[in-house]
């Protein structure tokens, strides 16, 4: 079976499903006893510790990351894309979740992405300009959470991306890598103008990079809280750069704009062994997905489920192919589809999944499952996807816990950029293909419809009720496998953070079996390929996994070596 259309190919190089951990990296680790912070960037995770130093909430360090994120990860993240957050409360013991997902505009229609013959373009093509932008979220999401749990003003939460554009960064070894192999971007006018010299050379790692107009439309955020993005002049600059796209126009309106709600969510929440693991729900299939490959592979000894073991491996890959199947059929935004969330969770059903596991064997191309709760009969989608996406969890001195998952979706989002952001490709997560052998998709394009993700910022609490870990990744689809495998690795294996962040990648979307280049990749393939599966050792960037764990005494932080992260703490 292929992994990849030709199409997607073509983007290999720049980020994406699974990456082969770099020989000189090296895993940051934290140990602190009041507050931590792990993001994707040195500055965005300074700019976090300096709002838990103020004595902020987790949710204001988060804000004060995210806007840094925007100007020095610009390629995965920023306030023209998207993101969802899970809070938890140590007052109440509550978790709950924040969804600022893309919506699509009211000029979205179900045949969007299908070509002049009726069939569904690759991804590559539909992804440059207009049509692919989703109303962003970012925004409303922050305000929204933080009108519930913010300390500090707003404004003063926005000071260290303002100033860090104003005054310039040394460009990062991620953000100069991805410029460098993202070749097609020397071609898009808003990419050429920020990101490489007039000879058409890509800014290096550790040139200076400013960018007023970001600092600008901060500012103006800084001032006039949502509405100085949603309304007014920067929502009159998104709608144009989406109208008048250099490439494949959009119908995005003000009205759009204005009309764009985030929402507080319920999160799923499940046992795995003695723990209670939290994650998103939908439109995210992120947490479904993670609850259900756990609870396949709680009949297994945590020996058995060893990482890079072939045990371990094997199983894993079982227990993902099944999710991933029910993760094609069922979900989609809730608005629109009936998901079946209690069905695809109830443990009687999960273990009906499990006991189609074979020890011996790969199960080939699963097929979904029929959970036991009413659902629409539905056709699975097919629908490939490349992310760039960032991740960030933070714990303050009161025991509040964030995990954010951020994107603008694929590499440098749509490839357009307004008043120093980039605006999100997210409308290509939909399915491309709205209807399949007679049945309706449930991930189908429609006006005001979230488009399906994966991810999956997670938090896991001890048989006690009381928080221990919080992760999360970056990562398109293979999110889900990333965060379920290093919750294994911590909790069944009882690796440190550091240890299961920087352990090798076993990803299985019921397709190929992928393992992350590593010393042992060739042995492990040769006993996986005896099973049945068919193995690759991909060479492509991937994971970005942050996470913090409690430990005797405070928290001890880890960030994924293959980005630019760090961990901090006091």
């Amino acid at each position: 079976m292929k992994l990849l259309n030709s199409g997607l190919k073509a983007l290999l190089a720049t980020v994406l499903i699974l990456g082969t951990l770099p020989a000189q990296a090296q895993v940051t680790e934290t140990v602190a006893k009041r507050h931590m912070i792990a993001a994707a960037n040195p500055h965005a995770t300074e700019a976090g510790l300096a709002m838990l130093r103020a004595r902020g909430s987790a949710v204001d360090a988060a804000i004060a990351t995210q806007m840094v994120l925007g100007l020095v990860e610009p390629e995965s993240s920023g306030i023209g894309g998207g993101a969802f957050m899970l809070v938890y409360d140590p007052r109440t013991k509550r978790t709950t979740s924040f969804d600022g997902r893309e919506m699509a505009p009211a000029s979205a229609t179900p045949i969007m992405f299908l070509d002049a013959n009726g069939q569904p373009r690759t991804k590559p093509d539909a992804i440059p300009g207009g049509l692919s932008v989703g109303i962003p979220g970012v925004v409303k999401m922050l305000a929204l959470a933080h009108k519930k749990y913010g300390k500090l003003p707003w404004a003063k939460l926005l000071e260290p991306a303002i100033k860090l554009a104003d005054d310039g960064f040394p460009v990062g070894p991620k953000l100069a890598r991805t410029i460098k192999n993202f070749t097609r971007g020397a071609n898009m006018p808003d990419l050429k103008a920020h990101f490489y010299h007039a000879d058409g050379t890509p800014l290096a790692d550790g040139e200076i990079y400013k960018n007023a107009e970001y600092a600008a439309t901060l500012r103006k955020i800084a001032a006039e809280g949502p509405d100085g993005f949603y309304k007014g002049e920067i929502a009159q600059a998104i709608v144009d750069k989406v109208q008048h796209a250099p490439r494949q126009t959009g119908g995005m309106t003000l009205a759009d704009l204005a009309n764009y709600q985030a929402k507080e969510r319920a999160p799923v929440c499940g046992k795995y062994r003695e723990y209670r693991v939290c994650s998103m729900g939908p439109p995210s299939s992120g947490g479904i997905a993670v609850l259900q490959i756990l609870g396949m592979l709680q009949r297994y000894t945590p020996q058995q489920l060893t990482p890079n073991t072939v045990s371990g491996a094997h199983l894993f890959a079982q227990a993902s192919r099944l999710a991933y199947a029910d993760r094609a059929m069922y979900l989609g935004d809730p608005a629109f589809v009936d998901v079946p969330i209690r069905g695809l969770t109830d443990q009687g059903y999960v273990q009906s999944r499990a006991a189609l596991i074979d020890p011996a064997k790969d199960m080939g191309t699963a097929t979904a499952g029929t959970p036991p709760q009413k659902h629409a009969e539905l056709a699975p989608q097919v629908s490939p996807v490349l992310h760039g996406t960032s991740h960030m969890t933070i714990v303050d001195d009161s025991g509040e816990v964030i995990a954010m998952t951020t994107s603008v979706e694929s590499v440098f989002g749509a490839e357009i950029m307004t008043r120093g952001f980039m605006l999100n490709n997210t409308l290509t997560d939909f399915s491309f293909q709205p209807v399949r052998d007679g049945k309706p998709v449930a991930n189908a394009p429609a006006p005001g419809k979230l488009p399906l993700s994966a991810m999956s910022p997670t938090i896991v609490f001890d048989k006690k009720g009381n928080f221990l870990v919080s992760v999360g990744s970056p990562g398109g689809p293979a999110i889900i496998d990333y965060v379920s495998q290093i919750l294994i690795g911590i909790l069944d294996a009882k690796m440190s953070p550091k240890e299961a962040i920087s352990m090798p990648h076993e990803i299985n979307m019921n397709g190929n079996t992928l393992l992350e280049r590593s010393p042992t990749s060739d042995q492990l393939a040769a006993q996986l390929t005896a099973m049945g599966h068919t193995v690759q050792v991909p060479q492509v960037e991937g994971s970005g996994l942050h996470g913090i764990q409690k430990v005797k005494g405070g928290y001890i932080g880890a960030a994924d070596p293959r980005r630019d992260g760090i961990a901090l703490g006091d």
